[in-house]
C-alpha cells in the first residue's frame, strides 16, 4: 500500500533520441512494480477514509453500468474525474459523406480526457517531492549479449514463447528496448524468432 512519507518513486531511462552532447536524452517514468488494483484502492479508501468495505467497488461496477448505457445513446459523460465520449468509426473507406448508412457505423471505443483535475489532486499528496529508484543502465544490458539471450531462455522455458511485457520484466528492459531487440530476433539470414499476432498481443517464437 502507499507509503506516506516517501516521495514519488521514480526512475531514469535513455530515449533513442540525441542531445547537444551526442548523448541519449534520458526520461523519467513511474518506478516499476507498483500497481493496486480496484479491490486493493477499496481496502486503503476503507482503512483510511471511513468508506464502507466494498463501496469503491460497487460504485465504480455501477457507473460502468450507468455510464455505458447513457453513452449507448450518444451522451458525453462529464465527472469529477474527467468526461468520457464515445468513439466512432466507419467500417469501410467512404469518400461521399451521403453514402453513408446506419451499417457503416461503428464503435471504436471510449475517449477519455482528464483534464487537468488530475495533476492538482495530486500535486497536493506530494509533500516529499520525488525520489529516484535505481534501475539497471539499458543502454550496457542491450550490448550484453550473454544477458539477453539467457532472458530469452528463461522466458521461452516459462511460456514456450515470449511476449514483450515477459520479456522486458525477464531482461530488466523498458518496452521500448525489449521489444526492439525481440524484431532484431526476428530479421536477418537466420533469425532466432517469429512473430506472430494474438488480440492485441504480439508473439515471439523461436525457429
Amino acid at each position: 500500500m502507499p507509503k506516506k512519507k516517501s516521495g514519488f518513486p521514480y526512475e531514469v531511462h535513455p530515449t533513442p533520441m540525441k542531445g547537444k552532447d551526442g548523448r541519449n536524452i534520458v526520461y523519467a517514468k513511474p518506478a516499476k512494480g507498483l500497481k493496486l488494483d480496484i479491490e486493493a484502492v477499496d481496502g486503503y479508501c476503507h482503512e483510511h477514509y471511513e468508506l464502507k468495505d466494498g463501496e469503491l467497488e460497487f460504485v465504480f461496477k455501477q457507473f460502468l453500468k450507468c455510464a455505458s448505457e447513457l453513452m449507448a445513446r450518444g451522451y458525453r459523460i462529464d465527472t469529477p474525474i474527467g468526461s468520457f465520449v464515445p468513439k466512432l468509426g466507419l467500417k469501410r473507406e467512404i469518400t461521399n459523406a451521403d453514402e453513408v448508412d446506419d451499417d457503416d457505423v461503428q464503435l471504436e471505443g471510449v475517449d477519455y480526457n482528464p483534464g487537468k483535475i488530475w495533476n492538482k489532486a495530486i500535486e497536493d499528496w506530494l509533500f516529499n517531492g520525488f525520489t529516484r529508484v535505481e534501475n539497471p543502465n539499458v543502454q550496457e544490458l542491450m550490448q550484453d549479449t550473454a544477458h539477453l539471450e539467457q532472458a530469452l531462455k528463461e522466458c521461452l522455458k516459462q511460456r514456450g514463447f515470449v511476449t514483450v511485457k515477459a520479456f522486458t520484466i525477464q531482461a530488466h528492459l523498458t518496452d521500448y528496448s525489449a521489444r526492439k531487440q525481440l524484431e532484431a530476433w526476428t530479421q536477418g539470414e537466420n533469425p532466432k524468432l517469429t512473430k506472430s499476432t494474438i488480440g492485441h498481443t504480439d508473439i515471439y517464437t523461436e525457429i
